[in-house]
């Protein structure tokens, strides 16, 4: 997988949390951010890869994300590893 999907995955990733409130209030929460925060750091690439990890993080979250979008979870684990921060994440 190439960053840019990556990317890709993570944004769809933001348009989900913002769509469903248990997981934004979630993030905001984890994170201490606002809602301005999130659309001023979109094109950040460590951001997305913080988002990713944020899903991760949350079971429900993510499989409901995975659902939305079609994805298996372990193609998540992939768009992490390709955004900085996580290129040895999950090395068995």
């Amino acid at each position: 997988m190439k960053q840019e999907q990556a990317e890709t995955i993570a944004l769809q990733a933001i348009a989900f949390i913002g769509q469903e409130e248990h997981a934004l209030n979630g993030l905001l929460a984890q994170t201490g951010m606002g809602v301005d925060d999130l659309r001023e750091n979109m094109q950040d690439p460590a951001f997305l890869g913080g988002i990713l990890d944020f899903l991760l993080s949350d079971e429900s979250a993510l499989l409901a994300f995975c659902d939305a979008i079609e994805i298996a979870p372990e193609f998540l684990i992939r768009a992490r590893r390709c955004l900085p921060g996580g290129e040895n994440l999950w090395d068995g």
